[in-house]
């Protein structure tokens, strides 16, 4: 297996080390000695050459994979609808039960990963997801169709957090890992800027099974490729803490399922208020067993560090300004400027692909001008982008004055995220990579839930219109400056 000879490489080139005084005295040279100074030159180059591209795509896959379903599921809703009947409530379940499997299992797919080894756990993720993607395409209902999604986020928790430990592992230098992080952010980003592109051409050419049919063979190109050029990270037997993890994902699925349905049942729904009361129960008993265990499922000296509390923070609040104003934003071209839902999308676009730039960009500026920095200021920017658009915004605002603004917007959302990536990495370190990663995208998840909701109440109270679209690019600007302000803060060095 070339995974095996992967993980072997390092004794045998430093074997010749130990082997070379030996090999050098005339009196002890032997063909035993011979064999390694002959063999070790030629196996390492070949074995350690080729790792960082391929590793890098490898494993920026599963989340393009995601990336892509979710945004491409966003555009063939309404196909989806029509074909298999479903009311709006089925609907909603097929576009959300991905998000609430996907929110509430993170954290205990973090601690799978350290258990049982991150690559493990990256390749049940991606196998999982490809099953749940193939059930999907084939689903005769809209039950069977929910029941899929949800496997999908299952999927998705599981390896979602592992990719971002084996990058870690495989780039462990912070200057090197700062540049592949951007570009690694910078493929992700593509695709989700792509997805509502090719979810159109898939769903109007070939139907809407096709957008699950297009995760299998990049899933079985994930698969095959991870166990050839990805080296393993060794498992940590700790104890998962079941008792933690089951609080954990009964706090994040009670709030996930609140913030879904309370847009439609409405907020005071006896079913929404008691997801509510669940949450902080469970909240509250994760937080008492956490102080009071010997294996906790976040360990404490994370939150120790300043910059593992800032990431947290930062993660939160940047998905609730970023997902909370793209969502104001399709309804504010299509409510108040009258524009089509593909004449909209294509609008949009400027909002999403310069955050590959933006990405790009952190790959070059990061490692001279340290995260911290390159946060703070990235964060800044983008929320005064928003609130120049809260005082310019109307109807009647020229459209290329409007795209200006969100591109320049949006380059640094393309650079805050990464820069965040980076700080909470920094601070996690090798050991606690996989819980810290499933902490930050639990939060920034769960972030983008309390944005849309947030945003649509923003809407709700304002009346719509574009006076409503602009009273959320303010609460976007002050979350975004809230951000920054954490960031310059938090984000110091070692508490």
């Amino acid at each position: 297996m070339i995974t095996e000879t992967a993980e072997t490489v390092d004794p045998e080139i430093a074997a010749p080390e130990t082997a070379t005084p030996e090999a050098a005295d005339p009196q002890t040279a032997a063909p035993k000695t011979a064999t390694p100074k002959a063999t070790a030159p030629s196996v390492a180059p070949r074995s350690r050459q080729p790792r960082s591209g391929s590793q890098l795509l490898v494993l920026a896959l599963g989340f393009v994979m995601a990336s892509l379903d979710t945004g491409i599921m966003n555009v063939a809703s309404h196909d989806l609808r029509a074909r298999l009947g479903l009311t709006m409530s089925g609907l909603t379940w097929v576009v959300e039960g991905y998000v609430l499997a996907f929110a509430a299992l993170l954290l205990l797919a973090g601690s799978l990963a350290k258990r049982f080894g991150a690559r493990r756990i990256y390749l049940i993720g991606l196998a999982v997801f490809t099953a749940a993607s193939l059930l999907g395409a084939v689903a005769p209902n809209g039950s069977v169709l929910v029941a899929a999604r949800f496997a999908q986020g299952v999927g998705a928790a599981l390896f979602m957090p592992s990719s971002l430990s084996l990058l870690m592992n495989a780039f462990p230098e912070p200057g090197r890992r700062a540049k592949v992080l951007g570009i690694w952010s910078a493929i992700v980003s593509t695709s989700v800027g792509l997805a509502p592109t090719i979810g159109g051409l898939l769903v109007g050419t070939l139907g809407w099974r096709s957008i699950f049919l297009v995760n299998l063979p990049l899933g079985i190109v994930g698969l095959l490729l991870t166990r050839r050029v990805v080296a393993a990270v060794p498992a940590r037997g700790t104890t998962l803490g079941g008792a933690g993890h089951g609080l954990g994902m009964l706090a994040l699925g009670s709030l996930s399922y609140a913030l879904i349905e309370g847009p439609d049942a409405g907020w005071a729904s006896p079913w929404v208020l008691g997801a509510f009361a669940v949450m902080v129960a469970a909240a509250a008993g994760f937080v008492r067993r956490e102080r009071g265990t010997r294996t906790p499922v976040l360990p404490v000296s994370l939150f120790s560090d300043s910059r593992f509390s800032a990431a947290n923070v930062v993660g939160f609040l940047f998905n609730f300004a970023f997902y909370g104003a793209l969502f104001v934003l399709g309804l504010f071209l299509q409510t108040a400027r009258g524009a089509d839902p593909v004449t909209a999308g294509l609008q949009m676009l400027p909002a999403v692909l310069v955050i590959p730039f933006g990405n790009v960009l952190y790959a070059r500026i990061g490692p001279r001008i340290g995260n911290r920095t390159a946060l703070t200021a990235s964060l800044a920017l983008s929320g005064l982008g928003y609130l120049v658009l809260f005082f310019l915004l109307s109807p009647d605002l020229p459209y290329g004055v409007l795209a200006v603004l969100l591109a320049v917007t949006n380059i640094g959302s393309g650079v805050s995220s990464p820069a965040m990536t980076g700080v909470l990495m920094e601070a996690a370190g090798r050991e606690h990579a996989d819980i810290g990663s499933a902490t930050l995208n639990a939060n920034r998840q769960i972030g983008s839930l309390v944005g849309i909701a947030g945003m649509g109440a923003v809407l709700t109270g304002a009346g719509g219109g574009h006076q409503g679209t602009a009273y959320a690019f303010a609460l976007t600007a002050a979350a975004l400056a809230v951000a920054a302000a954490v960031g310059w803060r938090g984000v110091r060095g070692r508490a």
